[in-house]
């Protein structure tokens, strides 16, 4: 992978760097949304939980 990256430093010159930046902060974006999401969906699952305990049944 490193080999690929400096060859491609060397031929492209800093434009690969930007393109490799930037995906590379895509995917952190992408996996702090996921977090988020899972986050939020566990807390909707603990509520969700909490509120079917307490209603009556029947």
């Amino acid at each position: 992978m490193t080999d690929a990256l400096v060859l491609a430093l060397t031929e492209q010159g800093p434009w690969a760097l930007l393109v490799v930046f930037l995906l590379h902060r895509d995917l952190q974006r992408d996996h702090a949304t996921r977090a988020t999401l899972d986050k939020n969906t566990q807390i909707l699952v603990e509520m969700t939980t909490m509120i079917r305990e307490r209603l009556p049944r029947g």
